[in-house]
């Protein structure tokens, strides 16, 4: 690091104090370990002869030096904030193949107690600790599915101590039994309807568990051809009462006669997906929320195009209301089922905000 010799005793006084006021302005990284962090990281402190200051962490990184694993010096969000904290225990239960970790055991790992971690983690990304590892374990369970893997090597390998505790959450993660999930969804029975609305045609299906797909076009043909193909090995009927109420629930939002109505969903989605999708249904009506701001939600800062991707592959139009999130300039960026839907969709939900 150049020119910084009137400014290395102020730094080494920072990573003594543990100043947290300098963190982003310098990092430190010590020759020893070949590791470096923020000043206020908790580690135990260097000798002064071991360290070497950078200014950004991307000049550690280009000089040979990892980043530690405690303060995490290469995001942005401060190490003590609930967010990394978040994002640490996220972090952790993902590489957790084996088992689902105890709150006692995250508490420990990020430095803080289990009852304020089980807190921030509910608060930040809408989920308990276990719930997010419980979804984890499911999705590493669905990957070796797909690999061609057995049933019954899958379970253990992805820490089920039984098969029970699979069955007992297959119909709310898997959306079918482990059986049927593996075979595409081949016996699932999926019942749609299709309706008009002053946004074009409108597609709703659902299974017996709620709505797998809600879909916007310009013809029912399209739509129901769509269907077809997504779910080829499915059984597809004509709705019944109840998904007929839904469907009408729906267009007489689009209308603007009533909100959005929230209604089950039965989606096949990834961990990552799970929770910005969670995210959007946070954001009020008649309200927007940028990219980068979903990002921050569910503690990944630096996940902004996944963020985007997500909101891309969501399969339940209006319900999850993807509509909502917009670019960070204002501009409304992209949306599945066109652009001039989104904007009308938002201008509608500014006028249901103010209840006109």
């Amino acid at each position: 690091m150049q020119q910084v010799s009137l400014s290395e005793e102020i730094f080494w006084q920072a990573i003594n104090s543990r100043d947290t006021s300098l963190d982003g302005v310098f990092f430190y990284g010590v020759h020893s370990t070949h590791i470096y962090c923020r000043p206020s990281c908790p580690s135990r402190k260097p000798n002064r002869n071991q360290v070497i200051f950078f200014r950004k962490s991307e000049e550690a990184e280009a000089a040979g030096y990892r980043p530690c694993k405690r303060c995490q010096p290469q995001y942005s969000i401060a190490p003590n904030s609930a967010y990394a904290k978040v994002l640490a225990t996220c972090r952790y239960i993902e590489a957790q193949v084996e088992h689902i970790p105890t709150l006692a055991e995250l508490g420990a790992h990020v430095s803080t107690s289990p009852a304020h971690l089980q807190r921030i983690f509910k608060q930040i990304t809408g989920v308990t600790p276990f719930q997010y590892a419980d979804v984890c374990r499911m999705e590493r369970f669905k990957k070796r599915l797909k690999q061609g893997d057995t049933i019954a090597n899958a379970l253990y390998e992805t820490g089920y101590g039984a098969s029970s505790r699979l069955y007992e959450k297959a119909p709310q993660q898997l959306g079918m039994t482990p059986a049927s999930y593996q075979k595409h969804g081949q016996g699932e029975t999926i019942r749609y309807a299709i309706a008009s609305s002053p946004l074009g045609e409108i597609l709703v299906a659902a299974t017996t568990r709620g709505l797998c797909c809600v879909r916007l076009g310009e013809t029912a043909t399209a739509l129901l051809e769509e269907l077809k193909q997504e779910f080829a090995g499915a059984s597809l009927q004509s709705g019944d009462d109840e998904l007929y109420a839904w469907t009408q629930a729906l267009v007489d939002y689009l209308s603007g006669r009533s909100i959005c109505p929230s209604l089950p969903l039965d989606v096949q989605a990834t961990v990552f997906q799970l929770l910005v999708w969670e995210a959007l249904r946070k954001i009020p009506i008649g309200s927007t929320a940028s990219y980068s701001d979903i990002a921050q939600a569910i503690a990944q800062p630096k996940s902004v195009r996944a963020v985007a991707r997500a909101c891309a592959t969501n399969p339940v139009a209006l319900v999850i209301p993807c509509h909502r999130v917009v670019q960070k300039d204002g501009g409304l960026g992209g949306y599945r089922w066109g652009v001039s839907r989104k904007e009308a969709l938002l201008n509608l939900e500014q006028g249901l905000g103010r209840g006109e």
